[in-house]
């Protein structure tokens, strides 16, 4: 059986970097959500991170890429717990235990929040940006669940599994953002990713290949 991927260690330089990104991406959603993007400048958000402009601008090219880079921090953090994942559990019990656990963890938005940001989907700029996010979280699953299943995985089946994750995130969010007040994110995501299962059997037999004694 193979052992369990190790994970990339960053070094302090790379980590400062993160750090910075995380924190930038962070102010630019929070203000966008406060003051509304037409009201939101770069300046205003370098300004509440302590860096300049320019600092800004070597780690987003706009602030409507800042404001969705959250979207891409979340998919990472699912991407590092599924490395995290014991080597013996099937893929894809491994891929939604993965989402799972780090959806518990991130908790649902508030509902306010969420429709303030889908209110903002109306500027063309951000909605570009915002695809251009999903597709790179799409790649950035899809190389974990590679890396995982080994080298028998077809890359395809990968990308499918990818975005059979991210389409049940985004189908759970919707339903719980137009359900009544008592409605809870987790459970519909669960149920989604479980009932979306049956439709891998391709990629799932692959990694029970490549990880069998």
């Amino acid at each position: 059986m193979t052992s369990e991927p190790a994970a990339p260690v960053l070094g302090l330089r790379e980590r400062k970097k993160l750090a910075a990104r995380q924190a930038l991406g962070a102010a630019a959603l929070r203000l966008a959500l406060e003051r509304g993007l037409d009201q939101l400048r770069v300046e205003d958000i370098a300004s509440e991170v302590g860096v300049s402009p320019r600092t800004f601008n070597n780690y987003f090219s706009s602030k409507e890429e800042a404001v969705c880079s959250f979207i891409v921090a979340q998919q990472e953090r699912v991407r590092e717990a599924l490395r995290a994942r014991p080597a013996h559990e099937p893929l894809w019990e491994a891929v939604i235990n993965a989402a799972v656990d780090q959806a518990s963890r991130d908790g649902a938005p508030r509902r306010e929040d969420v429709r303030r940001m889908r209110e903002m989907m109306h500027n063309a700029g951000l909605f570009a940006e915002m695809l251009r996010a999903h597709a790179t979280v799409e790649r950035v699953l899809a190389e974990a669940v590679t890396e995982r299943a080994g080298s028998t995985a077809n890359p395809l089946h990968a990308r499918m599994l990818a975005g059979i994750v991210q389409g049940a995130s985004r189908i759970a969010f919707h339903t719980w953002l137009t359900s009544g007040p008592d409605a809870e994110f987790l459970p519909t995501f669960v149920d989604l990713l479980r009932e979306a299962s049956a439709g891998m059997p391709t990629l799932t037999a692959a990694a029970a290949r490549a990880t069998a004694p």
